[in-house]
């Protein structure tokens, strides 16, 4: 199954970097009651991610909120170390909340991931933004091509409110 709107959000398990240290938080918990621009991005620091994603949201985040979202999350196939680290340096971490997919189980669970092992990547997830309604996804735009971010950017998004 690949993740189209309608669906809800797989229950997995995502980490997330709390005052003491990573945390766990279910998918139902985190988006339960909430309007949520979710965005997916292949990796921390990998160059579209880091010079194209992740800087649209940062810079679009207010406009974003303003149209009545209560949080933007976004979610990669990497630890919440890097992850955290990675917001932190894109003065993102007051703005966006990291949730962290180690393992892949989100992408597989969602039918969004990517195998980019021959590049020495492994499994990642594909590029996406989505509009996540108490748990239901309202909308999802799903890259054809991960090396880019146009359907999923934060400008989209903004437009699709």
């Amino acid at each position: 199954m690949t993740l189209k709107a309608g669906d809800r959000i797989p229950d997995v398990t995502f980490t997330r970097m709390g005052s003491g240290g990573p945390e766990p938080i279910k998918a139902k918990d985190y988006f339960a009651g909430r309007k949520i621009a979710l965005f997916s991005v292949p990796g921390a620091y990998t160059p579209t991610c880091h010079a194209k994603h992740l800087p649209g949201f940062v810079a679009k985040a207010s406009d974003i909120k303003a149209k009545g979202v209560d949080a933007i999350a976004v979610t990669a196939v990497n630890d919440i170390f890097t992850l955290d680290h990675w917001l932190k340096d894109s003065g993102a971490d007051a703005k966006i909340d990291g949730l962290a997919d180690g393992s892949a189980v989100f992408v597989k669970a969602a039918g969004l991931d990517l195998d980019l092992t021959e590049f020495g990547l492994g499994v990642r997830g594909k590029r996406f933004s989505a509009i996540v309604n108490d748990g239901v996804v309202d909308w999802i735009n799903v890259e054809e091509n991960s090396s880019v971010a146009t359907v999923s950017s934060a400008e989209t998004t903004l437009e699709k409110l």
